[in-house]
């Protein structure tokens, strides 16, 4: 007899789910399900699981296709399970490629190919909805999203949009996405939410379509460059009952997050100056250096090194000026943002050909705390006093490259299951708008440093 072995979280069972679970029973005689735990998940950073383990059990039952059902709870099990039962195939869907060859010393490794695309007949647990999200864009971004979303449960990312189809055709074969298209209209009749990861300029015309269609709209920072468009498109997105948020990452991520709420919180005091920086070292043929008009380090970088500063002095700032290095085409290579509050202050800086100690310090009236680069993914930071005997290190938890954080509170968002409003709020992401119109009304009118 040929066992097979094959393992998943199965939350919101769906077509993908059944069909996976069909062909693993078809590589032998008899199949072996291990269903995960919630807890197992976590660590694993499995994001939004919605179904409880019983649930999932029983939906894994209810096709048939298990002869044992088993529970996954710790790492090294399937070693242990591939032993003990003595299998012959183990066996993923594709997403995972790679992954499990280290299981080829035990028994025969297959990969499935996954279900392409979302039935119209998938289950759906109650008041849940898988969303299917569409990708506008096909650059770098577009594609860090891909390996992210495989940890976020309720989401499948189904197609990508580029108006020069050929890139659109060459990202979606990469990807195994459902499709590709050039044609906007088409796009939108394929998906319920959408990820737009095109150039800084693009963004105001993408969110208001996709609105104005009503999808729910995850857009790339900086989200917008005009104050005015991103109170127009936060309105727009009230009236049609839709979801819009800005993927800045680093909001959404646990560290970061808990980091401003201690700093809030009165363990070094009153808060009287925060310091961010953000450089890197970037070739001059990307679009960061090359875009004259909306490229440079301010608008690549400054979301970031902005987004301490408001989360811990708000957006009602008395002065904002800006100073930068700029290069012969006149794109800031080097910017210094300079705030007064009043009573604090706060400096931001970004760099894409000069380098920097890329840290984040908060000085408070009775300590500070210091996060080392890339303080951005907030992985660590330190809590110092006068007295160095009473500092105090936090350590946190920070999965693959961040955007599962973002996307998991998009998801739950939509479905109406998030408390996550807090982490980036509208007036957050206008005053970001605004600060970038600002600067690029300045460096319109630069003196050369």
């Amino acid at each position: 007899m040929k066992k097979v072995i094959t393992y998943g979280s199965f939350d919101l069972f769906h077509e993908g789910h059944y069909r996976l679970l069909q062909r693993a029973k078809a590589l032998g005689d008899y199949l072996i399900v291990g269903v995960t735990t919630e807890h197992y998940d976590e660590s694993r950073g499995k994001l939004n699981i919605v179904d409880s383990l019983m649930e999932r059990v029983e939906n894994v039952k209810k096709t048939g296709f298990a002869d044992k059902i088993i529970i996954e709870d710790h790492t090294g099990q399937k070693i242990e399970d591939i032993q003990k039962y003595q299998v012959d195939v183990f066996t993923v869907g594709s997403d995972w490629i790679g992954m499990f060859d280290y299981l080829k010393h035990y028994c025969e490794v297959v990969y499935l190919e996954r279900t392409k695309g979302i039935s119209s007949t998938m289950k759906r647990a109650q008041n849940y909805k898988i969303i299917r999200l569409g990708i506008v864009g096909s650059g770098r971004i577009a594609g860090r999203f891909i390996p992210e979303a495989k940890f976020v449960s309720g989401l499948n990312i189904e197609g990508v949009y580029n108006p020069r189809r050929e890139s659109a055709e060459r990202f979606a074969a990469e990807h195994s996405l459902a499709f590709a298209t050039d044609d906007e209209e088409e796009f939108y009749e394929h998906v319920d939410a959408v990820n737009i990861a095109s150039p800084h300029e693009t963004h105001y015309g993408y969110i208001k379509r996709a609105l104005e269609h009503g999808k729910h709209v995850l857009c790339e920072k900086p989200m917008l460059l005009q104050k005015a468009q991103a109170e127009e498109v936060f309105d727009l997105a009230k009236e049609k009952n839709c979801i819009l948020m800005e993927a800045l990452k680093t909001a959404y991520v646990p560290g970061f997050i808990r980091l401003i709420s201690l700093a809030k919180s009165g363990v070094i005091g009153e808060i009287r100056d925060v310091e961010s920086c953000f450089t890197r070292l970037t070739p001059s043929h990307l679009r960061e250096v090359t875009d004259i008009r909306n490229g440079g380090s301010f608008t690549e970088f400054g979301s970031y090194t902005l987004l301490p500063i408001i989360k811990l002095l708000g957006t009602d700032y008395q002065d904002v000026y800006f100073k930068s290095f700029l290069a012969d085409n006149g794109v800031d290579i080097y910017t210094k943002a300079y705030f007064n509050y009043g009573g604090n202050i706060a400096t931001s800086k970004t760099g894409l050909k000069i380098k920097s100690d890329g840290h984040l310090l908060i000085s408070g009236t009775r300590g500070y705390i210091f996060v080392p680069a890339p303080w951005w993914l907030t992985k660590e930071f330190e809590i110092c006093y006068e007295d160095f005997t009473q500092n105090e290190k936090v350590y946190t938890k920070f999965l693959g490259d961040g955007l599962r954080y973002e996307l998991s509170d998009f998801i739950a968002t939509i479905n109406g299951h998030s408390s996550g409003g807090f982490k980036l709020t509208r007036d957050e992401s206008v005053a970001l708008a605004g600060l970038m119109e600002k600067f690029l009304e300045q460096r319109s009118q630069p003196v050369k440093t």
